[in-house]
């Protein structure tokens, strides 16, 4: 899997500058739920436990996120969020990769902020505007078959 990293349309320090543009002072931001593996960690090994995350961002995710924070309050929900260590090796893995995407790029925003700061980790599901998730099916109000569900596959299987 490729760990290249493109350019932002939009670079993410710019985005910061301007991060409350459109949002009304003392609003919340709507929540934008992402799950963890298989939409930002790419899961290519599958799971190993809670705490062990050995595998490389998605293409694009980190840079997604610093892009998502300026117009979303971010939430990441998993499997792991509840159980012990989830959420704490969840962040550690957050905090390196985005390390090495901004060593990478060279243009981190200042004063140096690190993303995972700007996200945030609830153990239950939130309450979002949307959700990202790898593996579920959008509800259009018409049942699906049975087999569909049986037969359903992940982006990346």
């Amino acid at each position: 899997m490729s760990q290249e990293l493109n350019p932002p349309m939009q670079s993410p320090a710019k985005s910061l500058e301007s991060q409350e543009q459109g949002v009304a002072a003392g609003t919340r931001r709507p929540i934008l739920c992402l799950d963890f593996d298989g939409v930002i960690h790419s899961y290519a090994s599958g799971w190993n436990g809670a705490a062990f995350i050995p595998d490389p961002p998605v293409p694009g995710a980190i840079e997604f996120l610093w892009e998502a924070i300026t117009l979303f309050e971010v939430h990441i929900f998993s499997s792991r969020s509840n159980q012990p260590g989830g959420i704490d090796a969840m962040r550690t893995w957050l905090a390196a990769w985005d390390n090495q995407y901004w060593e990478k790029r060279g243009d981190r925003p200042a004063p140096r902020t690190c993303l995972v700061l700007c996200v945030h980790f609830p153990t239950e599901k939130s309450p979002a505007h949307v959700s990202l998730d790898d593996r579920c099916l959008l509800f259009t109000g018409t049942w699906p078959a049975m087999e569909t569900l049986k037969e359903f596959k992940p982006w990346n299987k």
